[in-house]
């Protein structure tokens, strides 16, 4: 893999490996190889079942632990009971065999004291030539006092003080083969004299060649006629095998019930706890979808008794709290709606009076003339005001019904920037279109977009400090959308949440030229979430702001991302340092956009055909976060807290909508 390939200085094998193709000379390499990325989700795949099995069930991982670590103990305790067991027959048959085999030299040595006085009390000649009978029969003898607890074998000496008895042949008790002695414990035994030795070794019998674990001891002595030869003991561990391999049968056997006998003990337990909680965990979830009778059901007077009475307290006092919230809500939008339909007779009639009076302004006073200027406006306001309570207390009340067709957006954009044209040029502002060359169709309520779009607008205009307005439409997916960004005063930190809360203002000080009545941004919102769409704010304190209206271009269709980003490109975080904008002195005010990037506002700029699924979120409003933690929209179906970029450039008046 290090040697190159002749066409660059990337390795071949490295290549194929990268990115599961060639890649051009000098390019990075890409992700691992395609084949290497499926067989990892083949591997996966089996697993994840059991993996979220273990992770949502905590009673299997209870058992589950418990049977580890009691395994865990059995086998510690089996190994140290099975090792002292073993060293205890281990020590026990030394011991004896030790004894067996020092009697029975005693009496090797006994009998051969005894031939040889009556060798000496018969003659020299004939003792020379009873040796080898008579180790036959001193082997014979000594081994018929422990038939199948021992073997005994009488070797010639390798000390060659002897070569008459070096050259006489071994002697074995039964089939016992009597190169079952090691060399080196026959060397120890001719070095040692009169000292008996012993060695762990095993038996090997002449008929089928098994061999046995035994102990083995020996010594040298002298036969009858004097001569040296080493006599060995061989003590077979069989019935200690026996024995242990019963103690590991019988420590298997208990440790596998006592293993068996603590998991379902554990299972039992955890049992009895887990119960009463998934059964908490069910009624919770009933609980929070609107289901506000369900109680558990308590039995005996333990902890977990307890538990389920305090619980069933809880759902009790919280199924009183939300009817009575519910009966709040419910007399709150019948007196909204009632004060609503009534005051319509009497405002009619004060505008008709008002009309009268301010036609007739002028045989006025300037006084009396100016009073009818303020009345009929306000009157006006007040129709204003009622109108969007009326609306407000319909979504209130779930009546608001939904019409959608299919519409272009670009003919709504249009219609509403040429109402807006009057206060644009009133405030100085030019308002920007982009990305209407080609057609951006959904299924809408027309009547309610252009609301929606209407008082982003006209909010743009009235809090851009003069300064451009632009309007950017875009498709992309399954999604359609409208951003209006305006370069005035801004958002402050968490202004962007509450910018959408009814009669909420920034700066109660701040004079509206429009008349706007505080619920135009609560009404949008109410309408984005008819269609199922997201109305999104974004701002920067002196940087000024963006919203975001994004709908499904088919009714009903559930959305996952929005084709514009909620902070624009020119954006003070996304600007590089020698394209800021210094703050300009209220005399510059009717300067057109500041400086952006060029990909920001191109002169024939198309509509951005980027994926939805890029952002995901299906919140109500949203503000961009802080540099360190970006947000281009809501996650996990809930409205993202509001923390906008701060700003060292100045901070412009805050703003109500």
């Amino acid at each position: 893999m290090g040697r190159p390939d002749p066409a660059g200085e990337i390795p071949l094998l490295r290549r194929l490996w990268s990115g599961g193709h060639l890649l051009p000379d000098g390019a990075s390499g890409g992700p691992a190889h395609p084949v290497i990325r499926l067989f990892g989700r083949w591997v996966r795949r089996p697993l994840l079942p059991a993996a979220r099995l273990w992770r949502r069930n905590i009673q299997l991982r209870v058992v589950a632990t418990t049977l580890l670590m009691s395994l865990g103990v059995v086998l510690l305790l089996g190994l140290v009971v099975i090792g002292q067991v073993r060293n205890g027959l281990l020590d026990a048959k030394r011991h004896a065999a030790q004894g067996q085999a020092v009697g029975g030299f005693e009496v090797a040595e006994q009998m051969a004291d005894r031939k040889s006085d009556n060798r000496g009390q018969d003659g020299a000649g004939a003792g020379a030539q009873d040796s080898g009978a008579w180790l036959n029969a001193l082997v014979e003898q000594l081994a018929s006092g422990g038939k199948g607890a021992y073997s005994v074998v009488a070797l010639s000496s390798d000390s060659g003080e002897t070569p008459y008895v070096a050259s006489r042949g071994p002697r074995a008790s039964g089939d016992v083969q009597p190169d079952s002695v090691p060399a080196d414990l026959r060397r120890r035994v001719d070095e040692g004299r009169t000292a008996p030795y012993e060695r762990y070794g095993k038996i090997v019998h002449a008929g089928s060649g098994d061999a046995e674990p035994a102990l083995i001891i020996g010594k040298r002595l002298d036969d009858n006629n004097g001569d040296a030869y080493q006599l060995y003991y061989l003590f077979p561990f069989t019935q200690e095998e026996k024995s242990l391999s019963l103690v590991k049968g019988t420590l298997a056997t208990a440790g596998v019930f006592v293993v068996v006998l603590l998991g379902a003990i554990a299972w039992v337990v955890v049992r009895q706890v887990v119960t009463p909680v998934r059964m908490a965990a069910g009624i919770s979830e009933r609980l929070a979808a609107g289901l506000l009778q369900e109680r558990m059901k308590v039995t005996g007077e333990d902890d977990i008794a307890r538990l389920g009475e305090s619980f069933n307290k809880m759902a009790q006092n919280l199924q009183l709290k939300i009817q009575q919230l519910e009966e709040l809500s419910r007399m709150q939008r019948r007196f909204v709606s009632d004060v609503s339909h009534e005051l319509r007779t009497p405002l009619t009639t004060v505008r008709m009076a008002a009309d009268v009076i301010h036609e007739a302004r002028e045989d006025f006073d300037p006084i009396t003339a100016r009073s009818a200027e303020l009345l009929w406006g306000q009157v006006d306001r007040f129709e204003s005001l009622l109108s969007d309570l009326l609306e407000i207390s319909r979504f209130d009340a779930g009546a608001a019904a939904l019409e959608a067709e299919p519409i272009d957006l670009r003919d709504v954009v249009h219609r509403v920037v040429d109402g807006a044209e009057p206060l644009a040029e009133a405030k100085g502002t030019r308002i920007l279109v982009r990305g209407a060359e080609a057609p951006v169709i959904a299924e809408a309520d027309t009547r309610r977009v252009e609301r929606v779009l209407r008082n982003l607008v006209v909010n743009a205009v009235e809090h851009g400090e003069g300064r451009d307005v632009v309007v950017r439409l875009a498709t992309a997916g399954g999604a359609v959308a409208v951003a209006v960004r305006d370069y005035g005063v801004g958002l402050k930190p968490g202004e962007a949440t509450r910018v959408f809360n009814r009669f909420w203002r920034a700066d109660p000080a701040r004079a509206r030229t429009t008349g706007g009545t505080g619920l135009g941004l609560s009404i949008a919102v109410e309408d984005a979430r008819l269609h199922g769409g997201w109305l999104q704010a974004w701002g920067e304190p002196g940087g000024g702001s963006q919203f975001r209206l994004t709908l499904p271009r088919t009714a009903g269709d559930v959305l996952r991302g929005s084709p514009i980003p909620l902070e624009p490109e020119d954006s003070r975080r996304n600007r590089r340092p020698s394209e800021a904008v210094p703050p300009q002195p209220p005399a510059e005010r009717l300067a057109a956009v500041p400086a952006q990037p060029r990909s920001a506002l191109p002169a024939d700029a198309a509509a951005p055909s980027a994926d939805p699924t890029a952002l995901p979120g299906n919140g109500a409003r949203v503000v961009r976060g802080t540099p360190e933690t970006p947000s281009d929209g809501p996650r996990g179906g809930q409205e993202p807290s509001a923390r906008p970029t701060p700003s060292n450039e100045g901070e412009g008046r805050p703003r109500g909508r």
